[in-house]
């Protein structure tokens, strides 16, 4: 295993508007594979911009030992370049050439340097990650997202980097791909840094780095282990909460019940010294020695009240806020058997080519389906969810939608009002819900106080999800077949978590295109249809 590793010392940033990512944040990332998780905003990916140099911090330092290789969740890249320009070896595959054809020139030979194999290195990166088949002089504008994804990476490793940083590096890979990327990083020996949400990923790595509270905790093992460690951890805080608050109480009542004590002893006193015909002198004195006993009394009985609270506070910040989404919906219910949609011989074309192979391909839903829609990239599953939705109209076959509301979330989201406050977006999908039954359901869905009046268009991308299944699955009337396209891109695992429930809420039909196997084991998909070269068959 490398010895390389990163260093963070005392690191601070803040955005132009003075919005604080991070303060005095300090850590040590050694060798081997470290999964980096927290909810959106938290900073995953301004920490990678921030190692990687694309960012300044405003105090601190950072450190590299070895050569960086990086990754971003957005990649720069231009329609216009070819697949060599992007994988850095235009130049020596160039002089290549140029000696082959007999140019003889120093500066050919001084470009190619030690990488005479740089065609066979390169060929066996694209071969390992399912991109063999890519021409050096293919245009970037003809490969699909996935593949620029796996093309990026693969410039990346090309560097040989003794430190690699990914920030969702699966996002847009189909299945095959995901496997491929996955074999590839198992068996890297540097230091792999990487933002996922993908837990088939995460359960690859040797250890997770939690960021959050200005702080990186890091936990040995798998995503797996990590989820049982923090599960443990939540049972000890919440254990540790009851016992304080039982402290606090148990201490409030014995100070009650001190100055009810030294109340009916003040008035015992009172009457006794009154009874024994003392001098006012020494009567005076013996009533304020016991006031100065019944005050210090007070003083260590409210000591050890505010000490109690200070346990209590103490054990409430080790407590990690509920983030669940609880839902029922009963109104979306679908009865077994009744038929949501059939389509019959269906057929689009794009540049005057099918996309569908033969007569088109058939697809009937019935009941309260759950379904999970895979296939390659370019496939046509975002065409074929547009086709059973009605956003696209085919050009031979004909689509029947039974009674009930068919509602499509795409890959953008947007559904929704951006100018509109979250309450106001509710308010237009279910007009005729009284406002005190919608201002409860968005506490369910985690939108209480402000955040229920803010506009859609400021919020995070879990969110903004968030919102638009509000909306969605409480609208009048309720929608009986959902339509999901890669729910589950750029969310991080909080969110993820949120959509499971929704989705085990919801008593209609779905179909979800997703690669993600654990999401959609999650939310136990009963059948599963792969479009592939154009046709669409169980599996």
């Amino acid at each position: 295993m490398s010895d390389a590793f990163i260093v963070c010392s005392d690191l601070s940033f803040s955005w132009p508007d003075d919005t604080v990512v991070f303060q005095d944040l300090s850590c040590t990332i050694g060798g081997g594979r470290t999964g980096l998780v927290a909810p959106n905003g938290a900073g995953k990916s301004t920490l990678l911009k921030l190692i990687a140099g694309a960012l300044r911090p405003g105090g601190g330092s950072v450190s590299v030992d070895g050569l960086l290789g990086y990754l971003p969740q957005t990649l720069p890249l231009a329609g216009d370049l070819t697949v060599a320009k992007v994988l850095g070896i235009a130049p020596v595959i160039k002089a290549l050439a140029a000696i082959e054809a007999g140019d003889a020139r120093e500066e050919h030979f001084t470009t190619i340097g030690t990488d005479w194999d740089i065609e066979e290195r390169t060929r066996a990166q694209l071969d390992r990650l399912g991109l063999g088949d890519l021409s050096f002089d293919r245009p970037l504008w003809t490969l699909s997202g996935g593949q620029i994804v796996s093309l990026g990476l693969a410039a990346q490793l090309l560097k040989r980097p003794d430190v690699l940083l990914l920030d969702e590096p699966t996002n847009n890979l189909d299945l095959d791909a995901r496997r491929k990327l996955y074999r590839v990083l198992e068996d890297w020996n540097g230091c792999l840094l990487l933002v996922s949400h993908d837990r088939a990923l995460l359960d690859r790595m040797d250890r997770i780095a939690e960021l959050g509270r200005g702080e990186l905790r890091f936990y040995g093992g798998n995503f797996a282990e990590y989820e049982q460690a923090v599960r443990v951890e939540q049972e000890v805080a919440e254990k540790n909460v009851r016992n304080a608050e039982q402290e606090v109480k148990r201490e409030k009542r014995e100070m009650q019940q001190a100055r009810e004590r030294a109340a009916r002893r003040a008035s015992n006193a009172a009457r006794n010294i009154g009874n024994a015909g003392l001098p006012k002198i020494l009567a005076g004195a013996r009533k304020r020695n016991a006031q100065e006993s019944s005050g210090k009394a007070n003083e260590t009985h409210t000591a050890r009240v505010d000490d109690a609270k200070a346990k209590l506070d103490q054990a409430e910040r080790a407590l990690r806020e509920d983030q669940k989404v609880v839902l029922v919906l009963p109104g979306t219910q679908v009865p077994a058997g009744r038929m949501v949609f059939l389509g019959e011989r269906m057929q689009v074309g794009y540049d005057s080519r099918p996309v569908f192979a033969g007569d088109g391909i058939d697809l009937a839903i019935r009941g309260p389906e759950r379904i999970a829609l895979t296939g390659p990239n370019g496939a046509g599953k975002s065409t074929l969810l547009r086709l059973i939705a009605g956003d696209l109209s085919p050009e031979a076959g004909e689509p029947t939608r039974v009674a009930g509301r068919v509602a499509y979330l795409s890959q953008r989201l947007d559904l929704l009002d951006l100018d509109r406050t979250v309450a106001e977006n509710l308010a237009a999908f279910a007009p005729d819900m009284p406002e005190a039954q919608r201002l409860n359901l968005l506490a369910r869905f985690l939108f209480r106080g402000n955040r229920m009046h803010l506009p859609v268009g400021v919020l995070s991308g879990g969110e903004r999800l968030r919102a638009t299944l509000a909306c969605v699955l409480n609208a009048e009337p309720s929608p009986q077949l959902l339509l999901l396209d890669e729910p589950t891109n750029n969310l991080d695992l909080v969110s993820v978590g949120q959509l499971e429930a929704a989705l085990n809420a919801y008593q209609g039909a779905f179909v979800v295109v997703s690669h993600d196997e654990r999401f959609l084991a999650e939310i136990k998909v009963d059948r599963r249809l792969r479009l592939e070269n154009g046709r669409l068959r169980e599996v």
